[in-house]
């Protein structure tokens, strides 16, 4: 397993969503956005479920967007609010009414503790990786040198004092939403421990 033979779409709305990203995540955002996608993409490749490469990567570059300043939302969770956003950046990619509201799903079900695989692969595998991401979570089910491989293109710099500042800041003003929950079952501590802020 290498990041050089994951599947990494290379259309002009991948590359498009690619460039939304970056204008307006911070970097460590950013990579962590990335790193979504290549775990997500190396578990549905080693255990061969079928999922849509470009759905999968656009909706891990936009599964946190709604914790940006500019998409911030007061009155939905975050997870939503980044919903809404990638709704409309597909529709100016010419997707479908279908595949934008699958779109939407999959980054709205990331917040989820399960999501079933044969209801929504991509669903499925970005709810996992985004565990791995920020608590570690199956994090040694990957090879120690693909890990290795994937910190180093894309290192996690202050993701994971950024990440808990924002979700610190959603709970406080929006309690009853998943990332209060989070806050609230002792994320700070379960992200002290994530292997990947520590790498042997």
């Amino acid at each position: 397993m290498s990041l050089d033979t994951l599947p990494t779409p290379d259309s002009v709305t991948a590359a498009a969503a690619l460039e939304v990203a970056t204008a307006y995540h911070s970097p460590a955002l950013l990579n962590h956005s990335l790193r979504a996608y290549v775990w997500a993409a190396a578990r549905g490749t080693a255990e061969d479920i079928a999922f849509d490469p470009e759905l999968l990567y656009v909706a891990a570059l936009f599964h946190d967007i709604g914790l940006v300043p500019a998409f911030d939302s007061h009155t939905v969770a975050f997870e939503e609010a980044g919903g809404h956003v990638a709704q409309v950046f597909a529709a100016g990619a010419g997707w479908p009414a279908q595949r934008r509201e699958h779109l939407a799903d999959v980054i709205g079900r990331h917040m989820w503790p399960h999501v079933e695989v044969s209801t929504d692969p991509e669903g499925h595998l970005l709810a996992r990786a985004t565990a791995t991401e920020v608590v570690g979570k199956e994090a040694d089910d990957y090879p120690a040198a693909f890990r290795a491989e994937v910190l180093e293109r894309y290192p996690r710099l202050d993701l994971s004092e950024q990440f808990l500042a924002c979700f610190q800041d959603q709970a406080a003003r929006k309690p009853d939403s998943s990332a209060a929950g989070a806050v609230r079952s002792g994320l700070a501590e379960r992200m002290a421990a994530n292997p990947l802020d520590s790498p042997v």
